[in-house]
């Protein structure tokens, strides 16, 4: 039998909560400019399932990378941090 990898994890803010059972989490980045040694801010958006529709836009949440659940979403809500206020 073979074993599985640790699967990703990353900590995200919820930008979308429109979907039924799906959120777009927003994560942030710090990048650093090659030529200027600046950080820079880059922000990828990740569709991910929340089976119990319990986030609301403006929650922090952990998403952990998973089989690809449809065309967009490879992530699971797996916990939320913080709930917005």
């Amino acid at each position: 039998m073979k074993k599985r990898g640790i699967p990703k994890q990353v900590i995200g803010t919820v930008v979308s909560d429109k979907m039924d059972k799906t959120t777009v989490v927003a994560v942030e980045r710090l990048v650093k400019h090659p030529l200027y040694q600046k950080y820079i801010r880059r922000r990828a958006k990740f569709s991910a399932h929340d089976e119990a529709n319990a986030c609301r836009i403006g929650d922090k949440v952990i998403i952990t990378e998973s089989r690809p659940l449809s065309k967009n979403k490879k992530w699971r809500v797996s916990k939320i941090v913080e709930k917005a206020v």
